[in-house]
C-alpha cells in the first residue's frame, strides 16, 4: 500500500499540530457562565451553567481531558485572541492545501459544517465512514497519492445511544430542518415515521445516522441529544469508544470528532467480513485497502496503538476473532505485519 501515501512534510505536520490546536481553542468560545463538571455513566464531563432571563440553563461542552481542562482554565485568554486566531487559522489552511492534503467538497464541507454549528459533534456525534479515513492524513502525517479510497458521497455520523440520553441536552436546531436547507429529504425507514437517513435531491448523496447495538438485533434507535433516530450495527461501539479531533480542511478550517485510526482499521477489517447485498466485492475491497494502508503506516509509527486495538478486538469473542482472521486470510501482507507487532 506505500504507493497509494506519501509522508508529508515537516511543514505540514507542524501546521496540521497547529490548526488542530487553534480549532480546539475555538471549542470553548459558546462558554457563557461557569463550567462544572458532572459524571454520566462513571465518566466526567464539562458543562456550561449560565443565566438567561429567570432561567438556568446547562449546556453540555465535553469530555473532561487535559485539552479541555486547560482551555477551560484559559477561557478568558482565548476569548481576547479569537481575531488574531482566526488569521491564524485561514493562514494554515493555505499551507496544507499547498501541501497537497485533501479538503472537502464544497457539499460535504457545508454539510459538516452545519451539523457542527447547530452542536452535533459538541453533544457525541462522532463522523465515522470514508469521510473520517480520509481526515487521517493530517493525524498520521500521510498524504494519500491516489484518491479511490476517499471518494464517497455519504456522511455517516455515529453515537451512543446512552451518551446521548444522558447528556440532557440537545442541538440547538432540529437537524430536519437543517438538511431540508441544504436539499436533502427524510427516507422514512421500515419502522414508520422514524428517520436515520437523508437524501440529496440532485446528486443522490446521503447523511446517515448509526449507534451501537447491543442486542441480537440491529434496530433503530433514538438519539435524543441530535434529535434523530440511528440505525445500530453491532461492532460499532468499538469503533467510536474514545474518538479524537480531527481538522476538516473547508473554509478556515472545522473541527470534528472521528474513530482513533488504529481502531477505525481493525474495524474496517470486521466489517469488509460482515458485508452483503449489492456491490458486496466492491466494499470489501474498499474495506480491505484503507485498512492495509492504515496498518502498514501505525505498524511504524504507533505499533503499540495498533497491537492493543488488535488485542482488544480479539479478546470481544470469537465472532470478532473469525471475522478478523476471515479478512486477514485475503491480506497476507497485512496479517504479516500484525503477526510482527
Amino acid at each position: 500500500m506505500a504507493g497509494n501515501y506519501r509522508n508529508l512534510s515537516a511543514t505540514a505536520v507542524a501546521t496540521y499540530t497547529d490548526l488542530l490546536r487553534l480549532l480546539k481553542d475555538e471549542q470553548v468560545l459558546d462558554v457563557r457562565g461557569t463550567p462544572e463538571l458532572r459524571v454520566l455513566n462513571g465518566r466526567e464531563y464539562w458543562y456550561d451553567r449560565y443565566r438567561l432571563g429567570t432561567d438556568t440553563i446547562v449546556r453540555f461542552i465535553g469530555p473532561n481531558n487535559d485539552d479541555m481542562r486547560q482551555r477551560i482554565e484559559r477561557i478568558n485568554a482565548i476569548r481576547a485572541e479569537q481575531k488574531e486566531r482566526q488569521k491564524q487559522c485561514g493562514r494554515l489552511m493555505r499551507i496544507l492545501r499547498a501541501e497537497g492534503l485533501l479538503p472537502v467538497d464544497r457539499g460535504t464541507g457545508s454539510l459538516l459544517a452545519a451539523m457542527a454549528r447547530v452542536g452535533v459533534f459538541r453533544l457525541g456525534g462522532v463522523l465515522v465512514g470514508t469521510n473520517a479515513f480520509r481526515l487521517y492524513e493530517g493525524e498520521l502525517g500521510i498524504r494519500l497519492t491516489t484518491d479511490d479510497l476517499a471518494q464517497t458521497m455519504d456522511v455517516d455520523i455515529a453515537s451512543f445511544e446512552r451518551l446521548s440520553v444522558a447528556i440532557d441536552d440537545q442541538v440547538d436546531e432540529n437537524l430536519g430542518d437543517v438538511f431540508a436547507d441544504l436539499k436533502f429529504e427524510a427516507v422514512p425507514s421500515q419502522e414508520g415515521r422514524t428517520f436515520w437517513r437523508w437524501k440529496q435531491k440532485q446528486d443522490g448523496s446521503l447523511v446517515e445516522f448509526l449507534s451501537p447495538s447491543f442486542d441480537e438485533q440491529e434496530r433503530v434507535k433514538n438519539l435524543p441529544a441530535l434529535g434523530v433516530s440511528a440505525l445500530s450495527l453491532h461492532h460499532l461501539n468499538y469503533l467510536i469508544a474514545d474518538p479524537i479531533k480531527s481538522a476538516v480542511l473547508y473554509r478556515n478550517g472545522l473541527l470534528v470528532n472521528v474513530p482513533r485510526p488504529e481502531r477505525f482499521a481493525i474495524h474496517k477489517l470486521i466489517v469488509a467480513d460482515r458485508r452483503h447485498g449489492s456491490d458486496v466485492a466492491l466494499k470489501q475491497r474498499k474495506d480491505q485497502q484503507q485498512a492495509a494502508l492504515l496498518i502498514e503506516v501505525l505498524a511504524q509509527d504507533r505499533p503499540y496503538d495498533l497491537k492493543e486495538a488488535l488485542e482488544d478486538a480479539r479478546d470481544r469473542g470469537p465472532k470478532w476473532r473469525n471475522r478478523i482472521k476471515n479478512t486477514l486470510g485475503k491480506m497476507p501482507q497485512t496479517a504479516e505485519i500484525l503477526a510482527g507487532l
